[in-house]
């Protein structure tokens, strides 16, 4: 990517992170709210069920992390809270098992419900909670002879799934919602392995709530951005050098052309190893850099919401918040 006047960069060395010398960096920046909207921009890079990838440009970084911390910790999700144990005869702890199962992603979407209050009644109302239970008992298979060796030939339900939760509908929710719509996201996730004799009898309590106050309520697996890379070839390198050279980057950063000369193919998913600087005879070849106001997203979904919906709602809180702090500010 050509450097443009537009582009305030960090230059990566051997063992230092050095500012561009026109660039006077965010202290000695008087902030403007039309320049801001002139250099903001979002841009949609990779959307698919593997996660969402966008770049965050013109902003500073206070406002980017701002958005990180808000997917993480201030995006609501419903996650088991509560869990009953009745019988438990498998050779997992009580309290182990109560967190495995907190830990369960569900599919309900947060935005449906409401969250419960000291008012709220212990069992929940079906505008608060979700309720579940799960029943599991292992027996020995009647058919199964000694010459079986696989415990799924010998054993049944001598596995726990998520799959095995049932859902109890309060009030009306079994005519709003359906068991696939609220249940959990994957149903092969293993909770406990059993032998005959071992049985569990539990009922699980659902809520609504925020990551800030257990991580089992945050919607996305992980949340993160990274400077966009920036890499100028400063002479040529061809031959032997050009292969050494394209090893010092991540897969398809570096590319080389018929004539083995190496070229920058795509500097944006370099992982800034500098590696490049273990090679004296190469190391005045390249300049790295960062721009340091293009921020690259990756936001991956726990699967209850769309990793875009859940920037969308990060925006939403800041907004709130920002909103909550101008009438304070006001009323002074």
């Amino acid at each position: 990517m050509p450097k443009t006047s537009q582009q305030p960069l960090l230059y990566m060395e051997e063992y230092r992170v050095k500012q561009d010398p026109q660039d006077y960096g965010l202290a000695d920046e008087v902030f403007n709210i039309d320049i801001f909207k002139q250099k903001l921009k979002v841009t949609i890079v990779r959307n698919d069920d593997e996660g969402l990838e966008f770049d965050l440009i013109g902003v500073y970084p206070a406002v980017a992390n701002a958005f990180r911390r808000l997917m993480l910790s201030e995006v609501p999700s419903m996650a088991i809270e509560k869990v009953y144990i009745y019988n438990n005869t498998s050779i997992i702890q009580d309290e182990v098992l109560a967190h495995r199962m907190g830990l369960l992603p569900l599919k309900a979407d947060p935005r449906l419900f409401t969250y419960r209050t000291e008012e709220s009644p212990e069992n929940g109302t079906e505008q608060d909670t979700l309720e579940y239970e799960l029943k599991v008992k292992c027996t020995r298979r009647k058919d199964a002879s000694k010459d079986q060796s696989t415990f799924d030939e010998i054993y049944k339900n001598h596995k726990v799934f998520s799959g095995h939760l049932k859902w109890l509908p309060k009030g009306k929710q079994g005519q709003i919602y359906t068991e696939s719509s609220v249940g959990c996201i994957h149903e092969d996730i293993l909770i406990a392995q059993l032998r005959p004799g071992h049985e569990m009898d539990l009922r699980l309590i659902a809520v609504k709530g925020l990551g800030k106050d257990h991580a089992k309520f945050s919607p996305v697996a992980t949340a993160y951005y990274r400077l966009l890379p920036l890499i100028k070839l400063n002479r040529e390198v061809s031959g032997k050098d050009a292969y050494l050279l394209q090893s010092c980057f991540s897969p398809g950063v570096i590319g080389i052309d018929e004539n083995e000369n190496a070229y920058v193919k795509d500097a944006r998913y370099d992982s800034g190893s500098r590696n490049v600087y273990r090679y004296s005879h190469l190391a005045d070849a390249v300049t790295l850099a960062r721009v340091r106001d293009h921020y690259i997203f990756t936001v991956e979904s726990v699967g209850a919401l769309k990793p875009e919906v859940i920037f969308i709602e990060a925006v939403k809180v800041l907004k709130k918040k920002c909103r909550s702090f101008i009438d304070e500010i006001e009323a002074e």
